[in-house]
């Protein structure tokens, strides 16, 4: 199982970016996704969440109304639109397919490397 992350980069106050994260090795569509993001020195934190249909989606406060999660499960790709980003959004931000279980097996979470987001005059 492998995601790969892309479309980081530099980019002004209250501009966009569209984060992408491709899927491979895993059957995509049965696995809740999150995009994550850290800052050197502190913990990672939740910025969003899609369910596996891609019918349910959740938002860290400090992303609502800005920030977009969505799903394609035939492309195996998750995105997040960013819009009106600010400072405080610069980190490196990391997609994360959650853990599942079964009856007779759990298959662990798995995270991509990263892709950097700098928000800057």
């Amino acid at each position: 199982a492998q995601l790969v992350e892309s479309g980081g980069g530099l980019v002004q106050p209250g501009g966009s970016l569209r984060l992408s994260c491709v899927a491979s090795g895993f059957s995509f569509s049965a696995y809740e996704m999150s995009w994550y993001r850290q800052v050197p020195g502190k913990e990672r934190e939740l910025v969003a969440t899609i369910n596996s249909l891609g019918s349910n989606t959740d938002y860290a406060d400090s992303v609502k109304g800005r920030f977009t999660i969505s799903r394609d499960n035939y492309k195996k790709t998750v995105a997040l639109q960013m819009n009106s980003l600010k400072a405080d959004d610069t980190a490196t931000y990391f997609c994360r397919r959650a853990p599942l279980v079964t009856y007779t097996i759990t298959y662990p979470e798995v995270w991509g490397q990263g892709t950097p987001v700098t928000v800057s005059a």
